[in-house]
């Protein structure tokens, strides 16, 4: 993980974690700091809870990161554990839809491009599990919540990719809408997160121009492959509107992560900049978004945009996509296929280990 960042200023500060005295913030989550002991704030006078508390809410209001070895409340290390994790997962599922189409594409340099790109993905979910590791939380917990369902990654990869267009679509529509959403989290108050989505935007973004690319490539082509990019342009937009959350009447996270800045702008917020962005852009590509009430509204200096059928959205994030079972019964087969390579690093480490200790 890349990038600059601020770092928290002088004051209470926990780690590293004592061996012993730790309180699991949750079944599985991993040890936390103590809200009450031996802590000393810049000046050496002993902090209490309502100091520390304190110092906290300083930071987050100048606007500087939150570190690991900060303290924080057990609410916020709650809220970035689920975000993060929630991050990550979404990552890791979302190579399956386009590495369905691996094995197909229609030339050498497409299935180079695509082979590269979920290979980012792959890398981007080690990031973000690597950044949620820093608050306590351990990996094969949280895949383990994961494959059983009891952490949710993001709906839009609950969808099916039909034809090699949806890969293209997915690179416009859906990281489009990723880059709107995860660029202000380069800001987040959260300093391993933040620093993370640095150079995942910075990669999403390139992902995003191959896509349109392959889409400007498509348009050109015969009227099938036209027919083909405006299919998979229906079946996407809506979706990709759904992945900037509930609306903020409904959403039940918003106005916490606003107040602790973990994020920056509200999900109605962000998905208005994505269709402000993405109409001109359908505009040059030749397709028809497929919304009748889209159009400028020169007061507002904004797109109207119809109303989002949020009834499918609840229904995916409950489990009953078209593609939910399979995601997941593909992540629990991969990780259970894994184990053998995993227990045999395990091994290895500990021979290593070991050897050290007796030269020592």
């Amino acid at each position: 993980m890349t990038g600059p960042g601020a770092e928290s200023g002088p004051g209470p500060q926990v780690g590293p974690w004592p061996e012993t005295g730790a309180r699991p913030l949750q079944e599985g989550i991993g040890p936390v700091q103590p809200g009450l002991g031996a802590l000393t704030s810049g000046t050496g006078v002993a902090a209490d809870a309502g100091g520390l508390e304190q110092h906290f809410e300083e930071t987050i209001a100048r606007d500087r990161r939150i570190e690991p070895r900060d303290w924080m409340p057990d609410a916020y290390r709650k809220t970035m554990i689920r975000q993060i994790a929630q991050h990550a997962h979404s990552e890791i599922i979302g190579m399956q839809p386009e590495g369905n189409w691996v094995t197909r594409a229609p030339s050498l340099r497409r299935k180079a491009i695509l082979l590269a790109k979920v290979q980012d993905e792959a890398g981007h979910g080690l990031y973000l599990y690597s950044a949620v590791e820093t608050l306590g939380a351990d990996r094969a917990d949280l895949t383990d919540r994961l494959i059983t369902g009891r952490q949710k990654y993001s709906s839009i990869f609950n969808y099916p990719t039909l034809t090699f267009a949806d890969v293209g679509v997915i690179g416009w529509l859906v990281d489009g809408a990723a880059i709107c959403n995860q660029v202000p989290l380069c800001r987040s108050s959260y300093g391993p997160y933040a620093r993370a989505m640095i150079r995942i935007c910075k990669e999403e973004s390139f992902h995003q121009r191959q896509g349109y690319e392959l889409l400007m490539t498509m348009m050109r082509g015969t009227s099938a492959q036209r027919e083909m990019v405006q299919d998979a342009t229906n079946r996407w937009w809506w979706p990709s509107l759904m992945m900037f959350g509930p609306p903020d009447g409904q959403s039940p996270n918003t106005e916490q992560s606003m107040r602790w800045r973990i994020k920056r702008h509200t999900n109605d917020d962000l998905r208005q900049r994505f269709v402000d962005m993405t109409v001109p852009q359908a505009e040059a590509l030749g397709v028809t978004l497929p919304d009748p009430e889209l159009r400028w509204n020169a007061e507002r200096d904004h797109y109207d945009f119809g109303e989002i059928d949020w009834s499918e959205f609840k229904r995916v994030i409950g489990g009953n996509g078209p593609c939910n079972a399979q995601r997941i019964a593909a992540r629990r087969a991969a990780h259970e296929g894994g184990a053998w390579v995993r227990e045999a690093a395990a091994a290895h480490a500990a021979k290593v280990a070991a050897r050290a200790e007796a030269a020592a």
